[in-house]
């Protein structure tokens, strides 16, 4: 069945049974590579740089296990999700469900969606602030990296990141005005190119610093500390930080809401999933073991912003630009879910607002429209 003869209803303004969709109808263009790249972009963070930490604790041999484990759980959790996607059938449907908190609500029910969209909001919610934090980190990790190149290594250079916070918000106030992941290809696209070349540095300078040093650092049991309670504290830490790095269940349906059909949005949504999974815990396990494996028990939490390298600087600075960049599209990724939420709140609250429900247009040069 055609994408325009199936129904779109059934749709979550505020938890409330309605037959009719209170959102307006889309254009489906995606297809598996922008998938992929909404994928990559909401995946891949400046986490992936934290890595090498992480195996630092769990050593040679469970470090790379646990990455595999939790690609392959986080693999066929999305794939479970997108059978959520259409109902009654998972692939004709007619129904759809355009987003994580209106499968819940069909499902699972009203006060089972109540909850999961209050803990939904609330991690969309530390997932931005975590964003600004990272991206101010970076930003003045680039002011660091050249402090460091002109006064020397054992400088201070000590340095705020207020005003890169406020920096970094500002910027989102305008990209906040794009209308929804139907009209963010670009910018997915654009932030997975960043994560890949910043992998690719953190990657290609321990690589260099391990054929520099001659010998492969590191041990199977990780880093050796004074007492057991320690250790356990390390390795939890660890794992949580591994497995924080890779879900992405909460954009899901969004994401598989930009597909168009046929082939079917779940048959496409699954086949981006693989390749962005695959494609991901490559880069984690190379990242993370050849940092390792140039530092081993020294391993900085993150090898870029944690100055496990200074030089080249020109490079380091090149990374940590990469990551702001990246850090950009990645925000607006969680945050467009968080933004529907609350624009339909306000739009079932005030329905005769026009400056609610009215749509204005900005067309900018060499960018899509902004509404």
């Amino acid at each position: 069945m055609g994408v325009d003869a199936r129904k779109e209803d059934n749709q979550w303004p505020l938890l409330e049974s309605s037959s009719q969709s209170m959102l307006p109808p889309v254009d489906r263009t995606g297809n598996l590579w922008t998938a992929v790249a909404h994928i990559i972009t909401g995946v891949i963070g400046s986490g992936v740089l934290s890595l090498a930490w992480c195996m630092a604790q769990l050593g040679w041999i469970a470090g790379p296990l646990c990455m595999l484990v939790f690609a392959v759980v986080t693999l066929v959790s999305t794939f479970l999700l997108c059978d959520c996607y259409m109902s009654p059938d998972p692939e004709s449907g007619p129904n759809r469900h355009r987003s994580y908190l209106e499968a819940v609500q069909v499902k699972l029910g009203d006060k089972n969606a109540w909850v999961c969209g209050l803990f939904m909001c609330i991690s969309l919610y530390g997932i931005g602030i975590a964003y600004t934090i990272t991206s101010a980190i970076s930003m003045r990790a680039i002011q660091k990296s050249n402090c460091y190149h002109d006064e020397g290594h054992e400088a201070p250079c000590k340095y705020g990141d207020t005003l890169y916070m406020l920096l970094f918000g500002g910027i989102q106030i305008f990209m906040s005005q794009i209308p929804g992941f139907h009209n963010m290809d670009w910018l997915s696209v654009l932030a997975s190119i960043m994560s890949f070349t910043y992998s690719s540095i953190g990657m290609g300078l321990g690589i260099a610093k391990v054929i520099g040093d001659g010998y492969i650092k590191g041990s199977i049991a990780g880093v050796p500390t004074s007492t057991a309670i320690e250790k356990v504290w390390l390795v939890c830490q660890a794992l949580g930080d591994i497995a924080f790095a890779y879900p992405y269940s909460l954009i899901v349906l969004e994401i598989q809401d930009t597909l168009r059909s046929p082939p079917t949005e779940s048959l496409t949504m699954k086949r981006a999933s693989s390749v962005a999974i695959f494609v991901t815990t490559l880069f984690y396990l190379s990242c993370g073991g050849f940092g390792y494996a140039a530092f081993g028990d020294d391993t900085p939490g993150n090898l870029l912003t944690g100055f496990g390298f200074y030089e080249p600087y020109w490079l380091i600075d090149f990374a940590n630009a990469c990551i702001v960049l990246h850090l950009i599209g990645g925000y607006q990724i969680f945050s467009q879910p968080l933004f529907g939420v609350i624009d339909r709140w306000f739009a079932t609250k005030f329905p005769n607002s026009g400056f609610i429900n009215n749509e204005y247009t900005l067309e900018i040069a060499f960018f899509p429209a902004f509404r």
